[in-house]
């Protein structure tokens, strides 16, 4: 398997960490800590997506749905997940390389995408203590974030 998506994604998570925490802290004041960057509209707005990210998304949503019942019933195992992961990080390395979005769009998008990617691992068996099972919640999660802080035309939250 190819750890060159995941590994890119985030490579590219740790450059835009201090992007997302300059939006994220009041320019006006010096703070002694680091700002926690936190998922946020665009002034009251879902942020703007392109097609790339469009698809990538979709197309991770498809390849969790038929699974649903499985994880909820925790009757997925380890290789399904194993699987499943595999395809969503291709996903995720495709949106990456192909998605191109306003600086404040991509900063707020690549906190989905981190939790996208370690929801991966987690199902991928790759993370250090990690449960498949609350790794597929994870990329639920981050999916319902998408889907909360993007606009995205038809998107519509996954029932589970």
């Amino acid at each position: 398997m190819n750890k060159k998506p995941l590994v890119t994604v985030l490579s590219l998570l740790a450059l835009a960490a201090p992007l997302s925490s300059s939006l994220a802290a009041d320019h006006s004041h010096h703070h002694h800590g680091a700002a926690t960057p936190t998922l946020q509209l665009n002034q009251g707005q879902k942020w703007a997506t392109d097609a790339p990210l469009r698809d990538g998304m979709s197309r991770i949503q498809a390849a969790m749905e038929p699974r649903l019942a499985e994880i909820h019933g925790n009757r997925l195992n380890r290789a399904g997940y194993a699987k499943l992961a595999a395809s969503l990080e291709r996903e995720v390395g495709g949106i990456v390389a192909a998605c191109k979005l306003a600086p404040e769009a991509d900063a707020m998008l690549h906190l989905v995408l981190a939790d996208l990617g370690a929801g991966i691992e987690a199902m991928a068996g790759k993370s250090k203590g990690g449960d498949p099972r609350r790794g597929a919640a994870k990329v639920l999660g981050a999916l319902e974030d998408y889907g909360r802080y993007f606009d995205h035309p038809g998107w519509k939250p996954m029932a589970h």
